[in-house]
């Protein structure tokens, strides 16, 4: 018997032929309207659910699914996954991560090499037929710190020691032992050392505002700050705050606090780089993602442990 599949993911679409021809039936609701549609409609066969960290699954949705056996979130964030939920059913959940590390990491290079040098706005002056030969720091050589050293965090720090020459810190919960790169003991104390903070730590109540209005003064005037991850785990306000006062250099930023809403004085702001939420998404990462997806699914209706488990 097929197994069938809700998918809740808007992102993969192109990838997701890879399950049907596998021989699993997907149900798509990439909208909460057909979510809720899907879920009233196909409670009844629904085995597994395809979601990601911002999307989630609910208790109440949770409950709602009596055959659901397992949760599938691509990605590495899960944060709005009902865990404990999930655990008190036995249903086993999976995330994504690595799948997609390369392309976040390539992402965060590019939005750090964007920010200190400036090319949105002599790209856009260009454009205008003017000629601003405005001098910007190099990248080369800058101190790097990552808060959050999992696939994503190695990934950047691996492109920026080799490619850029960059002292590389990381803050984490322990120090990794398996790494040549400097760790220190709060995020407070790694902005405190570094010119470049990059956010690459999961989202959820566990890291709420990790970066706050101290951690964004200990980076300082001259600081940079590349958020790459979730939004939550800046304090927003914060960090607009040390921008328009002039007490950081700039800020590059891929997550927002209420997507797809951007703060106007973000936006506003001449020393911000703004993408929208797309660092994890290329075709390859796509494949990738739809892949693991596919691994996990195969090993746990087989009876085998899934590659990526999310622990309670």
């Amino acid at each position: 018997m097929s197994k069938t599949v809700l998918v809740l993911v808007e992102t993969v679409d192109d990838y997701l032929p890879m399950l049907e021809q596998a021989g699993y039936h997907l149900i798509r609701a990439p909208s909460p309207q057909l979510r809720a549609d899907a879920i009233h409609r196909h409670a009844e066969e629904i085995d597994a659910v395809l979601t990601r960290g911002p999307l989630g699954l609910s208790a109440t949705e949770i409950d709602a699914l009596p055959r659901l056996q397992i949760i599938c979130v691509i990605g590495a964030g899960y944060e709005q996954v009902d865990l404990a939920a999930a655990a008190a059913r036995g249903i086993t959940v999976t995330n994504g991560a690595g799948a997609n590390a390369a392309a976040v990491a390539d992402h965060t290079l590019a939005l750090l090499l964007a920010l200190l040098r400036d090319i949105p706005r002599a790209d856009a002056s260009t454009r205008r037929g003017e000629w601003n030969r405005v001098i910007s720091p190099s990248v080369s050589g800058k101190r790097l710190g990552i808060l959050g050293l999992g696939a994503v965090g190695l990934a950047i720090a691996k492109r920026a020691h080799l490619g850029f020459d960059m002292p590389v810190s990381y803050h984490s919960r322990t120090p990794r032992q398996d790494v040549p790169y400097a760790w220190f003991d709060s995020p407070r104390h790694l902005a405190e050392a570094v010119d470049i903070l990059v956010v690459a730590t999961p989202g959820g109540a566990n890291t709420r505002h990790l970066v706050d209005a101290h951690v964004l003064q200990a980076l300082g005037a001259e600081g940079y700050l590349v958020n790459i991850a979730r939004a939550s785990v800046v304090d927003t306000q914060a960090l607009i705050a040390v921008l328009q006062r002039g007490q950081l250099a700039g800020a590059a930023l891929d997550v927002f606090d209420d997507e797809p809403a951007v703060p106007d004085a973000l936006k506003a702001l001449p020393n911000t780089v703004l993408t929208p939420h797309v660092a994890g998404q290329s075709p390859e990462a796509a494949r990738d993602t739809v892949a693991l997806v596919l691994r996990n699914l195969q090993a746990f209706f087989a009876g085998e442990p899934v590659l990526t488990p999310v622990r309670p």
